[in-house]
C-alpha cells in the first residue's frame, strides 16, 4: 500500500493467483476497510467530539445543536474536521475505484493501481490525524496519541523511502514478478484483515466519544464545556482507557498496512526474515486485542470491584471451553458419537424418502439457488453481522434520545419517543428487534449445511431487510407522510432499475466473462451492505442531537434551527439507505442482477447512493457554510476523478473492441461467426487453461471455513459489546446530585437489577468474543509452526454462549419494561417459525419438482448441480 510511488505490479500470470498484487487478492477486504472507515468518519463528522450545545445562549454565542468544540477550541475543531472529511472522501473514492478494477483485467497496471494505493495512504493518514486531534483533551492524551499514532506515519515514511530507493536501483530493468503467496497464508491474512479493520474502527469511535460523555456546560475552576466527564472525575481510569484504546487503534492500522505490504517485504533480503514478518503481524493483532480488553475494563465501569468482575469473567468462559475439550476427547464420548452416526446412516439407508422429504430436498439441493447463495456466502455473513450490529446499537440507543430528568409519566433514562409517540416507538422497537433476531438466525443458518443454500435463508434475509426498512421509517421521522415518502424511495429505485433493464440492456454476448460479472456483483453487494449500515445509524441519530425537554422533546435540533439543511441531510441519507437496501434485494436475485450489471443500472444506483452520502455529509456535518466548503470541494474532486476515469476506460474499451474486430477479420474474413459478431468476442474452444479458473482462491476446507466464521462472529460481538459497554443504555448523568455522580450510568441508579443484567451479559459476550478470537489466533500460530491444531468444538460452545449473552444484553438494555424484554426473547422462536413456514410453503409448491428430481436419478444432487446457476 505504501508503494504508491513505485511502479505498478506486473500483470498476473495465467493460472497463478499468487503473482497478483496484494491489493487484488485482498480486494474485497480493502473495500471493507474503505467502507468501514467511511462509516466511522461519517458518524464522527455528523456528531463531532465534545458534543453539541443543548440550548441557545445568544449572549455567549452558543447555538443549540452546534458543536461545542467549535467555540472552545476552534483550531482543533478545524483541523479535526478537515482530517475527518479528507478520510471520508478518500474512503468513498477507494470504494468506487475498486468497483472499476477487475481482478484479471489490464487496469491493475498503469495508472489505476498506484492511484488506489495513493488514495488508501491518504485515507489512513487522514483517519490517524483525525483521531490524534479529536481524541486529545490534555497533555497526557496529546502525548500518548502523538507517540502511538506516530508508528503509523513512521511505517508509511520508511516503506515509501525503501520502495523509492528500490525503484531507482531497478530503473531501466524489468521489475521482478510479485512474490508468491500461499493459499493458507492468504486465508489467514483475509480474516486478520477483517479483525484489524473492526478493531481500528471501533477504537476510533470510542476514542472520539469516551465513556461518561462530555460536559455540556462550563464551571469555573472545575471543568470546561466539551471536556470528557471521566477525565475530571476519574482521572487515572480515563488515562488507562485512552492509552489502551489508542494502542489498539495504532496497532490495528499498522497491522493493516503490514498485511497489504506483506508479500512486498520479501524484497528485504538479509534484513527481514519470514518469521519476523509473522511475529510482527501477530504481535500487533495481540496488542490490539489486549488494548481493547484493557480499555473495556477501564471504561465500562467506575469502581475497582466491577473492573475485577470484568477481568474475572474470562475464568468461567475458559473453564466452559476446557470442560468441553476434555469431554470431547474422552473415549466414552467418542464411542457414543461413532455409534450414533453409524446408526443414523443405517436408518437413512433403510428408509425410503417420502414426498415431503423429496420436496424439502428439492429446495435444499436446487442448483441455481444453492450456487447463487454460495457465491455470495461471505457477503451474506457480513450482512447478518452488520445488521445485527446496527440493530443492537439502535435498540440500546433509540432514536429521539432519553429523558435527562424525571417528569410526569416517565423516568430519567427512559426513551423520549416512548412518551411523545408511543405507537411510533413500539413500531420501531419491534421492527428493529425482528431485524436483530433475524440476523442472529442468519448467522446460525449459514453454518447448517442443509440450510445454507435454501429458500429459508432467503426468507430470513428478506425479513431482516424489511425489519430494517420498517425501523428506519418509524424511527427517523415523527410524521406519517415523511415515513411514507421514505419507504417510497426504495420503490422508486426498484422501478428505475426495472425500466433501465427493460429498455437499455444490451444483448448477451458469447464468451462473456461470468467470473468478472460475479466479481462486480460481490463488490456491489459489499458496498450496498455497508452503505445501508452507515445510513441506518445516521438516520436514527441525526447531527445536532435531539431536544431533551419541552414540547419538542425527541425532535432533531437541526430540524428547528436549520430546516432546509436538515431536509437536505434527511432526504439524501434516506435515499442512500433505501437505494442500498433495494440493491441488496436485487443482487440476491440472479435474474435481476446479471442484466442490471450488464446495462450498468445497478452501478448507476450505487454511484448515486455514494453521492447521496457525500451530500448528506456536507449538509449535516457543519452548521456553517464556510466550514462546509472543504466537503463541497472534495465532492467536486471525487466527481471529476470518476468522470475522467469513466471516460478513459470507455474509450479504451472501444479501441480494444475495434482492434480485436480488425484482427479477427484479417485472420478469417470468411468466418460466418465473425460476420455475425464483428466485435470478435467469441471464445473459441481450446485446451489452454483459462486464466480465471485457477486465479481465484479455491474454497477453504470445512474446518477452515468454520474457523473464519467463528472469527467473524467473535469480531461482531466484540465490536458491539465494546461500544455499548462504554456507552450503556439510558445514557449518563450530566451533573452531580441526589445520590448520583456525573458520568455514571443512569440505569445503574434507577434500575440496578436491569443494569446488572445488561452489564454482565454484555461483558460476558465481550470476554467470550475476545477468547474466541485469541484461541483462533493461537490455533493458526501453532499450525504455522507444525504443532497440533486446537479443536473447533469448544469454540462453538463459546460462540453459543456469546450469542445468548448478546441476546440477553439486548433484552435487558433495549427497554425498561419486563413485558417488552420478554417479547424480545420470544421473537427468536417466532422468527424461526416464520422462516420455516415459508420453507414449508415453498416445499409444497415445489413438491412435484422435488419428487421428480429424487426419482430421476437424483439429478438435483448429482450432475444437475454442475450446471451454471440459472442455466436452462
Amino acid at each position: 500500500m505504501a508503494e504508491h510511488g513505485a511502479a505498478a505490479a506486473q500483470p498476473p500470470q495465467s493460472g497463478k493467483n499468487s503473482s497478483e498484487p496484494a491489493e487484488c487478492l485482498l480486494k474485497e477486504y480493502l473495500l471493507l476497510l474503505a467502507t468501514l472507515v467511511a462509516t466511522v468518519t461519517y458518524a464522527a463528522g455528523l456528531n463531532l467530539p465534545g458534543g453539541s450545545w443543548l440550548e441557545d445562549a445568544p449572549a455567549e454565542g452558543q447555538l443549540a445543536g452546534d458543536s461545542i468544540l467549535r467555540q472552545t477550541n476552534y483550531t482543533r475543531y478545524i483541523v479535526f474536521y478537515y482530517f475527518n472529511a479528507i478520510s471520508f472522501a478518500a474512503s468513498l473514492l477507494v470504494g468506487l475505484l475498486l468497483l472499476l478494477l477487475h481482478r484479471h483485467g489490464q487496469n491493475w497496471d498503469g495508472y489505476l493501481l498506484p492511484l488506489v494505493r495513493t488514495v488508501m495512504v491518504v485515507d489512513l493518514l487522514g483517519l490517524t490525524g483525525a483521531y490524534a486531534v479529536g481524541g486529545s483533551h490534555d497533555g497526557f492524551t496529546t502525548a500518548s496519541a502523538s507517540v502511538l499514532v506516530s508508528a503509523v506515519f513512521a511505517y508509511v515514511a520508511v516503506a515509501f523511502l525503501f520502495f523509492a530507493v528500490r525503484r531507482v536501483r531497478l530503473r531501466g530493468t524489468p521489475l521482478p514478478a510479485p512474490p508468491s503467496t500461499k493459499k493458507d497464508e492468504l486465508d489467514r491474512h483475509k480474516i486478520l484483515m477483517v479483525l484489524a479493520v473492526f478493531a481500528a474502527t471501533i477504537a476510533y469511535v470510542a476514542g472520539l466519544n469516551p465513556p461518561g460523555g462530555f460536559w455540556r456546560s462550563a464551571e469555573e475552576g472545575h471543568h470546561a464545556a466539551g471536556e470528557p466527564v471521566l477525565q475530571r472525575l476519574h482521572h487515572n481510569r480515563y488515562k488507562a482507557f485512552f492509552f489502551c484504546n489508542t494502542a489498539a487503534f495504532a496497532a490495528s492500522l499498522t497491522a493493516i498496512m503490514i498485511i497489504v505490504d506483506y508479500a512486498k517485504l520479501d524484497g528485504l533480503k538479509g534484513m527481514t526474515r519470514f518469521e519476523a514478518r509473522d511475529s510482527a503481524l501477530y504481535g500487533l493483532i495481540v496488542t490490539a486485542l489486549l488494548g481493547l480488553g484493557g480499555a473495556y475494563a477501564a471504561g465500562s465501569c467506575r469502581d475497582g470491584k466491577h473492573t475485577g468482575y470484568v477481568v474475572g469473567l474470562i475464568l468461567p468462559v475458559a473453564a466452559c471451553i476446557f470442560l468441553q475439550y476434555v469431554a470431547a476427547n474422552s473415549s466414552c464420548i467418542k464411542n457414543f458419537k461413532h455409534w450414533y452416526e453409524t446408526r443414523l446412516e443405517v436408518e437413512a439407508n433403510k428408509r425410503s424418502p417420502n414426498k415431503y422429504i423429496s420436496a424439502i430436498r428439492a429446495i435444499v439441493t436446487e442448483p441455481s439457488t444453492r450456487d447463487d447463495l454460495n457465491k455470495a456466502r461471505e457477503n451474506i455473513q457480513l450482512l447478518g453481522i452488520l445488521a445485527a450490529t446496527i440493530a443492537y446499537q439502535a435498540g440500546l440507543d433509540p432514536p429521539g434520545g432519553v429523558w435527562a430528568a424525571k417528569g410526569k409519566g416517565y423516568n430519567v433514562g427512559d426513551p423520549i419517543l416512548l412518551t411523545t409517540h408511543p405507537g411510533r416507538y413500539k413500531a420501531f422497537f419491534y421492527f428493529n428487534s425482528a431485524a436483530f433476531v433475524a440476523s442472529l438466525v442468519i448467522m446460525v443458518m449459514l453454518q447448517i449445511k442443509h440450510l445454507a443454500g435454501s429458500h429459508a435463508l432467503k426468507a430470513a434475509m428478506i425479513l431482516d431487510l424489511f425489519g430494517l426498512i420498517g425501523a428506519y421509517a418509524a424511527g427517523s421521522c415523527r410524521d406519517t407522510d415523511t415515513s411514507i415518502y421514505t419507504v417510497a424511495l426504495a420503490g422508486g429505485v426498484l422501478i428505475y432499475v426495472v425500466i433501465h433493464i427493460v429498455f437499455f440492456t444490451p444483448e448477451r454476448k458469447l464468451g462473456e466473462d461470468e467470473e468478472q460479472l460475479e466479481d462486480k456483483r460481490k463488490v456491489l453487494l459489499l458496498l450496498a451492505i455497508l452503505a445501508a449500515t452507515l445510513t441506518y445509524q445516521a438516520g436514527l441519530t441525526p447531527p445536532g442531537g435531539f431536544w431533551e425537554d419541552g414540547h419538542r422533546a425527541g425532535f432533531p435540533v437541526l430540524q428547528d434551527k436549520y430546516p432546509l439543511r436538515y431536509k437536505a441531510f434527511f432526504y439524501c441519507n434516506a435515499a442512500s439507505f433505501m437505494a442500498s437496501v433495494a440493491l441488496i434485494i436485487l443482487l440476491l436475485n440472479e435474474n435481476m442482477y446479471k442484466p442490471g450489471i450488464r446495462c450498468y443500472a445497478l452501478v448507476v444506483c450505487m454511484v448515486a447512493g455514494m453521492f447521496g452520502l457525500m451530500c448528506a455529509y456536507a449538509a449535516g456535518s457543519s452548521m456553517h457554510l464556510r466550514t462546509s466548503i472543504i466537503v463541497l470541494v472534495l465532492l467536486a474532486a471525487v466527481s471529476a476523478i470518476l468522470v475522467i476515469l469513466a471516460i478513459k476506460l470507455f474509450v479504451e474499451k472501444l479501441r480494444s473492441a475495434a482492434a480485436d474486430a480488425r484482427k479477427a477479420k484479417q485472420n478469417n474474413p470468411n468466418d460466418p461467426e465473425q460476420l455475425n459478431n464483428p466485435n470478435g468476442l467469441i471464445n473459441k474452444p481450446n485446451n489452454d487453461p483459462k486464466p480465471n479458473a485457477a486465479s481465484y482462491p479455491k474454497r477453504s476446507l470445512p474446518d477452515q471455513e468454520t474457523a473464519m466464521y467463528l472469527m467473524l462472529v467473535g469480531i461482531l460481538a466484540a465490536s458491539v459489546t465494546y461500544l455499548t459497554g462504554l456507552k450503556p443504555p439510558g445514557g449518563m448523568w450530566r451533573d452531580d446530585g441526589n445520590g448520583h455522580s456525573a458520568g455514571n450510568p443512569v440505569l445503574y441508579d434507577i434500575n440496578k437489577q436491569r443494569y446488572n443484567a445488561f452489564f454482565y451479559c454484555n461483558s460476558t459476550s465481550f470476554v467470550a468474543s475476545i477468547t474466541i478470537i485469541a484461541l483462533l489466533l493461537l490455533s493458526w500460530m501453532t499450525a504455522f509452526i507444525g504443532k497440533a491444531v486446537l479443536p473447533l468444538g469448544p469454540m462453538h460452545t463459546a460462540m453459543v454462549l456469546d450469542m445468548l449473552a448478546l441476546l440477553g444484553a439486548y433484552a435487558a438494555g433495549s427497554d425498561r419494561e419486563s413485558s417488552r424484554s420478554w417479547k424480545v426473547i420470544l421473537l427468536v422462536p417466532l422468527v424461526v417459525l416464520v422462516i420455516f413456514l415459508f420453507w414449508f410453503i415453498c416445499g409444497k409448491t415445489g413438491e412435484n419438482g422435488g419428487t421428480n428430481m429424487d426419482h430421476g436419478g437424483r439429478a438435483g444432487a448429482g450432475t444437475g448441480s454442475e450446471e451454471p446457476a440459472g442455466a436452462s
